[in-house]
């Protein structure tokens, strides 16, 4: 393990971080690459009680930049302690956070909604440098988690309850919605940005307190929002932040003092997550894989569908669970597929702060090495590799996580390359007669996260919206994420949980109603007149 010192100041990471990735708006790559890798890793802080502090483990893991492979800082293993230390710092910040007033909670947001905007490109380049995606997918990245924080910023109308008056003789029933505790977040590596922000606003603007622990691949950016929160005025404990693997992991899934977990991953994960937290009687929400599928009708604009498949399928390198993954070609659409191929070799592969970038590299070697497993099954099982962005080398990041596009056709349901998900620049072609058939093969793929159709018919539209079994369409839409006043509503293997995330549902989550019913009767009211000079305050 590593020395570890305390440094002068505790958000040292996030500074040198800072100085890197701004130092980079200066110097050529290359140069900014030299001073990463003669610069010793800074070690990556815990959270508690609204103190950044440099974590006691003796178990350390490497954050790596996938497109130079060069170590940008140690994340340490959180101690049961330090662990046991954020939930109680937690706990007992709820006991006042809870009781200030909704007024007081969304100013703060408020504070930390110009923050993270005027912080954006700051946040962008943590994210490029530790998860690769290139610089303008990145500060998108930051805007839809923006967007949350907003939504959030609206809480006292959010969180309004009921009335019924006279529901009998001098009797009335309302209810309201009261915080539910510690809470706690589950963030992946693919959104460093936004799934933070899914999270922890909406979760501290309700009342509630959180623990967030962020992927352990790119914990950089979640930092950085860490310290704009208490910027923003966080009180202490209202937001702590511990690192780790899975010990972290199951450790929230089993404290008691823990009422909800939230989480974004894989379906292994999730299920996992799904079971012990809710085994423990806790609130779970899980966003899990997919397979999502883009219906191209012969009737669609030729163009607009086949730059959106492209845009879906290979932005990000892949890495996003609303990745148009699988193209249903449905007729004569299947003569588009050499323009299809033609449009996916155009992309430019490099590092994500390259200008003009369309693609940068996976997240690690282990990412990429699976999704180039499951790729070499296509041919041994009758499919066509029309594209194969295997083993590519990119000029002046030679030692990056690169994966061309691929475009693999003849698909069909049983192979392994259409039930893995592959979480990279991939795109499987599955041939289809007619709609009911696409509609069909949609259907019979277990998850539920997103899906698309591209079409000119408002019928066709209309038919395949009300049958399709999966939470978020999009109609010549091809990534139908919905903005936050409505919910993130993936669906059957892509979701387990109580409530889905952000918007109405996710202060279902965040919440418990508390109903009342009074009664007050008319008689007990007293007419009597006072001729005495009231006094005030005398009991």
């Amino acid at each position: 393990a590593p020395k570890t010192t305390t440094p002068p100041h505790g958000f040292a990471l996030e500074r040198k971080m800072l100085s890197l990735i701004r130092a980079s708006q200066k110097a050529t790559l290359a140069a900014c690459a030299r001073s990463m890798s003669t610069a010793s890793p800074s070690t990556v802080k815990l959270f508690i009680n609204g103190e950044f502090r440099e974590s006691k483990s003796k178990t350390w893991h490497e954050v790596i930049n996938p497109a130079t492979q060069e170590v940008v800082s140690l994340l340490p293993e959180a101690t049961q302690e330090e662990m046991n230390e954020a939930v109680a710092s937690a706990q007992k910040a709820f006991q006042t956070w809870k009781e200030t007033s909704v007024s007081t909670r969304v100013r703060v947001m408020f504070r930390l909604r110009d923050l993270v905007e005027k912080h954006t490109e700051d946040l962008a380049r943590a994210i490029t440098l530790e998860q690769g995606k290139t610089l303008v997918d990145a500060r998108g990245d930051v805007f839809r988690g923006l967007e949350v924080v907003e939504h959030s910023c609206s809480m006292a109308t959010l969180t309004m309850g009921e009335t019924a008056e006279n529901v009998s003789r001098n009797m009335d029933t309302y209810s309201y919605r009261q915080p539910i505790g510690v809470c706690a977040g589950i963030t992946p590596f693919n959104f460093p940005a936004m799934i933070p922000l899914w999270m922890f606003p909406m979760a501290i603007t309700t009342g509630n307190t959180f623990i967030m622990k962020p992927s352990e691949i790119d914990p950089g950016t979640p930092m950085l929002l860490t310290q704009l929160a208490q910027d923003a005025g966080v009180p202490a404990g209202v937001l702590n932040v511990i690192h780790g693997t899975r010990d972290p992991v199951n450790f929230l899934c089993d404290h008691p003092d823990i009422k909800a977990v939230s989480f974004v991953g894989s379906n292994q994960a999730g299920e996992h997550i799904n079971k012990r937290a809710g085994g423990n009687n806790k609130r779970v929400q899980c966003n899990m894989a997919a397979k999502n599928h883009g219906v191209i009708l012969p009737d669609a604009n030729k163009e607009h569908a086949l730059n959106a498949l492209i845009g879906s399928a290979f932005g990000a390198a892949g890495q996003r669970c609303m990745a148009l993954s699988v193209a249903v070609l449905v007729g004569d659409a299947q003569q588009w597929i050499p323009e299809l191929v033609e449009k996916a070799k155009k992309l430019k592969l490099s590092g994500g702060f390259t200008p003009g970038a369309d693609v940068g590299p996976m997240v690690t070697k282990k990412a990429l090495n699976r999704a180039e497993g499951i790729i070499a099954t296509a041919s041994a099982e009758g499919a066509t590799v029309l594209l194969d962005g295997r083993g590519v080398k990119v000029a002046g990041f030679e030692k990056g996580n690169f994966l061309g596009p691929t475009i693999i056709s003849d698909v069909t349901p049983n192979m392994t390359c259409y039930t893995e998900e592959i979480f990279g620049p991939a795109l499987v072609i599955v041939k289809a007669d007619t709609l009911e058939h696409a509609i069909q093969i949609v259907n019979n793929n277990p998850y539920g996260n997103g899906t698309a159709i591209f079409t000119k018919s408002g019928a066709a539209a209309r038919k395949f919206q009300h049958e399709i079994d999966v939470g978020q369409v999009g109609i010549n839409v091809p990534i139908p994420v919905p903005l936050p006043f409505f919910s993130f509503t993936g669906s059957r293997g892509s979701f387990v949980g109580g409530s889905n995330f952000y918007g109405k549902t996710a202060i279902n989550f965040y919440t418990q109603i508390k109903t009342i019913t009074s009664m007050w009767r008319e008689e007990d009211v007293d007419f009597g007149p006072q001729t005495t000079m009231p006094i005030l305050g005398q009991k």
